[in-house]
């Protein structure tokens, strides 16, 4: 049978092995990872054949088309071609691929230019590049299809894994780059773009990621070549684009889309981040970027705040082990190129639930004088637009030349509106004796919408446009 089913996988390529995983054969593990120069020895492609994965996901960067004598260069399509073929051309490579059925996308270093999106002259040829390597079937839809994304269903009712991977680069816009260095490097930041037409997937993409949502499912992986949940660190990620980030969130909470685990890489570096609030239940991200591109020396974790731990050095790959208990346990790993486990979370598939009916307990109920807005109501309008909102102060802190006032006692709340105390905004000393002013009353701002970390927010300017006011009962 698996002698069969695996020449069904390489006659018809990276769709047959799709279609060809049993349906009564529920996966337990599930080999990642993202970023191997074709050039340089990789050892883990043999690492992870001996770990015998049921499923291989490439994240993206499974080669670099676009360096060309150790410096990044646009490439051309025949250099695409060029580099896909001296991977295949491996020895660990065509071993791997030979016993091991895989699913990819693709990032930015096989698309064929670096942080390229959908203005990339060449998406057309790489994309053609990219199913002629997985030797995706002439007759698929996926060949006329624009973008590389894709998703599978493995697994009988009850044991069901989904695998969604997206093109975070057809479709995406063109992205924007500080003015100027960060202090004490030469790292030139990427800056949120907060356009209403910005896009990461484009319409058609979003629309097909919906539907894919609402299958039924227990376990969803989606494959993302740049990080979601980590928005701290300055190069490539969702945050770049806070309001798509923002919906691919509301997404998965308002399908019912339970079960996700975001897999991601780019990083040259491995972590885990979870993000405990965003769709009802704990949402890890786990990155694998290193099968031959990770530094081989300890580098300093990225800013991340959402880092449950970190593997920032050595190259590696990723695992996702199902144990398909009474009650099954999740467990994501990354291992280093010997195969051994360095880092791991396990999490039950219970937990990856949003508890139905669950809800914040409400809050006493404040009458407002016409055009004055409870933060709810100003959440819903857009940057830019002039607003009064009031509520009480139930948190916020003194930070440097600021005060930040919050609506909500958690400011990760996506119910959390904030207003920013500009030291400029204030005749007396700004201070906590100042911030304690506000802590417990109900405040009233007016002001203008404006965006920090995909979250609307007013910053005073004028102290006069900031008063505390009695809320009525």
């Amino acid at each position: 049978m698996l002698r069969f089913l695996l020449s069904l996988v390489f006659a018809g390529g990276l769709a047959s092995a799709a279609s060809a995983q049993p349906k009564d054969r529920p996966l337990t593990k599930i080999a990642f990872g993202s970023c191997a120069d074709q050039n340089k020895p990789c050892p883990i492609w043999k690492t992870i054949a001996d770990a015998k994965p049921e499923l291989l996901l490439l994240l993206g960067d499974t080669m670099y088309a676009d360096i060309e004598d150790g410096k990044l260069k646009a490439a051309s399509p025949e250099k695409i071609v060029r580099s896909y073929a001296e991977l295949a051309k491996l020895e660990d490579w065509k071993a791997l691929r030979a016993q091991t059925p895989m699913l990819g996308t693709w990032d930015d270093h096989d698309y064929g230019h670096n942080d390229a999106g959908g203005e990339w002259e060449h998406k057309v040829a790489a994309q053609k590049a990219f199913h002629d390597f997985f030797e995706t079937p002439a007759d698929s839809p996926r060949r006329t299809q624009k973008g590389v994304y894709h998703a599978d269903i493995f697994g009988p009712e009850g044991k069901r894994v989904q695998v969604i991977l997206l093109d975070g680069r057809y479709f995406r816009s063109l992205l924007k780059r500080a003015d100027k260095p960060l202090p004490g490097t030469r790292i030139v930041p990427y800056i949120p773009i907060t356009d209403d037409g910005a896009t990461m997937l484009g319409d058609e993409q979003w629309k097909w990621l919906e539907a894919e949502l609402k299958k039924p499912a227990e376990v969803r992986l989606i494959c993302s070549g740049i990080q979601v949940v980590n928005d701290d660190h300055p190069f490539e990620k969702w945050g770049n684009l806070p309001k798509e980030r923002r919906k691919l969130l509301d997404l998965i909470k308002s399908t019912g889309a339970n079960g996700v685990v975001l897999l991601s890489g780019d990083r040259h570096l491995g972590e885990i981040s979870l993000d405990s609030k965003s769709v009802g239940y704990p949402l890890f991200d786990i990155t694998a970027s290193g099968f031959n591109q990770a530094s081989a020396n300890y580098r300093d974790p990225e800013a991340n705040k959402y880092r449950v731990s970190s593997l920032p050095y050595g190259n590696h790959f990723g695992m996702v082990t199902i144990d398909w208990a009474a009650d099954p346990v999740v467990s994501l790993q990354l291992r280093h190129e010997n195969g051994e486990i360095a880092i791991q979370s396990k999490v039950k598939l219970s937990q990856l639930r949003a508890k139905p009916g669950e809800k914040e307990p409400a809050k006493p109920a404040v009458g407002l004088p016409e055009g004055v807005l409870a933060p709810a109501e100003a959440l819903k309008k857009k940057e830019g637009d002039d607003v009064t909102v009031q509520f009480a102060v139930e948190a916020g802190r003194l930070a440097g030349k600021r005060i930040l006032l919050n609506s909500e006692k958690d400011f990760k709340s996506e119910k959390n509106f904030t207003v920013v105390v500009n030291e400029k905004a204030w005749t007396g000393k700004l201070d906590k004796a100042t911030f304690d002013t506000f802590k417990g009353k109900t405040i009233r701002v007016k002001g203008k919408l404006s965006t920090f970390q995909e979250k609307l927010q007013i910053q005073v300017n004028d102290e006069k446009d900031i008063e505390i006011v009695e809320a009525k009962k």
